[in-house]
């Protein structure tokens, strides 16, 4: 019954590679006719957010434009998993046009299509490459102080069902997606009566043992390597739909006589948001900006400190915000985080549990809005989630230590002495913060109740009158007193004898 089963899926391979060989294979309409324009958008450098937004544009706009072919020039090493699966995603959810990926070379092009980038060349509807290109290497990894480590099974069967999902879809060998992604996977070259596949060694014992005639070849991939594809490998496993070089190669091979390209490229905003959203940047920003902040509490009023923290956070902010990992709940925290530090410093003597929770809070408001997920699951996940956390944390560690370090130096800077008050209220200057009569005045000096104290009033000291106060006790005009305690202007007394 397995055997049954499998043979029936090579013959749907095998229809399926064929179907992926021409646009228009439905044949209502020529490739003539559904080609009337394509727009070609690079995929290029690494995969990461900003390049998820650039795509979501550039695809718009090829669609508004009637565009019948979106060509993705793709040119990586890979990047971001998440990233990969987004554009993935947008790429499948394209209607009213056709995809291709096309794997090209250049003098400023990588000429690989490795990691991530298979992942996105597979879910296009077909593959084209150049000459001397390359395809594959798509299993999952992360960064680590030791190196590169490969990510725990769980994120790496998520990727390879992903890759295999996509190769069904548009008609590519499944097995060879799933061995790009799991080194395990071992395959073979088979010769059968609907041409060449490639199979597993359980595939091919199962073809024998149901009576299939077969021939086992060569090995494709073996175990412990993740297979990558050359331009002709990939042609001659069904995975590419023909070797070009160049545009004009590529119209050829679809089959059109004509076609109007329009090529979507990088603006500097999309180049400024890739910048802005890199750790380093990033980092830099966060520094400056707590740095700004800290400098506009502790001073009165409103103003330079004040204005650089805004526009350091609000370039942060909007970026994240175009890469869709920015929503009200971070916002939110971040305004909430900065008030409990402000009443924390004018309202709350001390620093306590206030001004931490607002210090928390607003590290928590810049974690979040880096990453698109609020509690990591798989172990990329929990790769960009430190690296966040590590990019946040550098920067408010640096911000408060360039904060010590400035409040001591710019005092003694010429260029800031008129910005700093350096007159000094000293006793020998006259300064005082009390009146100079009770400071006289010594434990146990006798006077008279000039009024009724209860328990505040005034009483008579060799012939001066003050105020002063009990301990409670209730005295009338005209009663003894008895100085117990003088406290800056506080004068404590007592019923004298």
């Amino acid at each position: 019954m397995y055997a049954v089963m499998l043979a029936a899926s090579l013959l749907s391979w095998a229809g399926a590679t064929g179907t992926n060989a021409a646009f228009g294979g439905d044949g209502s309409q020529g490739a003539e006719e559904i080609l009337r324009k394509i727009v070609v958008i690079p995929v290029q450098g690494d995969i990461d957010r900003a390049l998820v937004v650039f795509l979501r544009r550039g695809i718009d706009r090829a669609l508004s434009e009637g565009a019948g072919l979106i060509v993705f020039d793709i040119n990586t090493f890979g990047g971001r998993v998440d990233s990969a699966l987004q554009i993935a995603t947008l790429i499948g959810s394209i209607r009213g046009a056709q995809t291709a990926a096309f794997i090209s070379t250049s003098p400023e092009g990588l000429g690989v299509s490795w990691s991530a980038g298979a992942l996105i060349s597979f879910a296009c509807s077909r593959l084209f490459m150049a000459p001397g290109t390359s395809i594959g290497a798509a299993a999952p990894v992360y960064l680590t102080q030791e190196g590169t480590k490969a990510a725990e099974e769980k994120t790496v069967s998520a990727v390879r069902t992903q890759i295999a999902a996509l190769a069904e879809k548009n008609g590519y060998p499944v097995n060879i997606a799933r061995a790009m992604v799991d080194a395990d996977l071992e395959l073979y070259e088979v010769d059968t009566e609907n041409g060449l596949v490639v199979l597993t060694e359980d595939e091919i014992s199962a073809l024998i043992a149901g009576g299939t005639d077969v021939k086992k070849g060569r090995i494709v991939s073996r175990k412990g390597k993740l297979l990558t594809l050359t331009a002709n490998e990939s042609e001659r496993y069904g995975v590419s739909s023909g070797t070009v070089d160049g545009m004009e190669e590529l119209r050829e091979a679809i089959g059109v006589e004509s076609w109007e390209v329009s090529e979507f490229f990088l603006t500097p905003a999309d180049r400024a948001v890739s910048v802005v959203t890199g750790p380093a940047v990033t980092g830099i920003l966060v520094l400056i900006g707590l740095l700004a902040l800290f400098f506009e509490i502790t001073t009165p009023g409103f103003g330079v400190p004040g204005t650089v923290a805004i526009v350091c956070f609000g370039i942060v902010f909007a970026a994240y915000a175009l890469l869709g990992t920015v929503g009200s709940m971070e916002l939110l925290l971040f305004v909430v985080g900065l008030v409990l530090l402000i009443v924390e410093i004018f309202l709350i003597p001390g620093f306590g549990v206030v001004g931490i929770a607002g210090i928390l809070l607003v590290v928590l408001s810049l974690v979040l809005s880096m990453q698109g997920f609020v509690w990591p699951r798989y172990e990329w996940e929990w790769g960009v989630f430190r690296r966040n956390i590590l990019v946040v944390m550098a920067g408010s560690v640096g911000s408060i230590a360039a904060f010590a370090v400035l409040a001591s130096v710019v005092p003694r800077v010429k260029l800031f002495s008129r910005l700093t008050l350096k007159t000094e209220q000293t006793p020998e200057l006259g300064y005082t913060v009390k009146e100079p009569g009770p400071a006289t005045l010594l434990p146990g000096k006798r006077g008279i109740a000039v009024t009724t104290l209860r328990p505040s009033g005034k009483a008579e000291f060799d012939g001066e009158v003050l105020p002063v106060e009990t301990d409670g006790e209730y005295l009338s005009a005209g009663d003894p007193v008895e100085i117990i305690e003088v406290s800056g202007n506080r004068i404590l007394v007592k019923r004298g004898l």
